[in-house]
């Protein structure tokens, strides 16, 4: 949480700086790249943007054939408490960076009461989202035996396609084209999008909702011909 403290201060302030000189980019003003940075600071920890290891450690080990010898779908199961560690990370790594941004900066409010329901909805899509594109990137384990390769090249680039270092409505208009074929954005920039009351909420959930289904299936796909390739100590 200090460090997400930190980051924002230091990218809150060089958006101001941008912005105290050309006014607005992309319709963002001061308060609207304010809320921007501090959502994104605080969603960083709820979305898991970075894949943690274990899973694709058990696949390596073996260990996972406990789970998949379990009488429960592993894959409901490990989003279901994906779904609970976002819930605790709201309280304790979302809203204290929110506070002190609210304290040290201008911010942009919604101006519809609903927008905080669509606001939650967005968050829990975007943790789907997140958290299928991470089963499956640990998941390649079945195949490569070791998903470091993949996990550190999704770590790279993932702070940019979800627009986490800059908006996304501040890319070149083909690359704004490109990403909205797919289910980055969904990730952080929808939510960030939903609470600052910009572009078509419905399209945004939309999107969000269609990608979660999808990425889901191909998840239950993914481990279901995994299963099937699965070698432990020659079994």
């Amino acid at each position: 949480m200090t460090a997400n403290v930190v980051f924002g201060f230091l990218r809150a302030a060089v958006l101001v700086a941008v912005l105290a000189q050309q006014g607005t980019v992309a319709g963002y003003d001061i308060p609207t790249a304010v809320t921007y940075v501090w959502l994104g600071q605080g969603l960083l920890s709820v979305v898991q943007l970075w894949p943690e290891l274990e899973f694709s450690k058990r696949i390596r080990s073996g260990d996972v054939v406990i789970d998949l010898g379990r009488p429960w779908d592993l894959t409901a199961a490990m989003l279901a408490t994906d779904l609970g560690r976002a819930g605790h990370a709201m309280v304790v790594r979302f809203i204290p960076p929110m506070l002190l941004g609210i304290v040290f900066f201008p911010f942009r409010w919604p101006q519809r009461p609903v927008t905080w329901l669509l606001f939650l909805v967005s968050i829990v899509l975007a943790v789907v989202v997140s958290f299928t594109i991470r089963f499956m990137l640990s998941a390649t384990a079945f195949w490569m035996l070791d998903a470091h390769g993949v996990l550190s090249v999704w770590g790279a680039v993932s702070g940019i396609v979800v627009g986490l270092i800059v908006p996304l409505a501040w890319f070149p208009q083909w690359a704004q084209a490109v990403l909205a074929w797919t289910p980055f954005p969904a990730i952080m920039q929808s939510p960030i999008d939903v609470f600052t009351e910009r572009g078509d909420v419905v399209a945004l959930l939309g999107h969000a909702a269609i990608w979660s289904v999808l990425l889901f299936a191909a998840c239950k796909l993914m481990l279901r011909a995994g299963a099937k390739k699965l070698v432990v100590q020659g079994g």
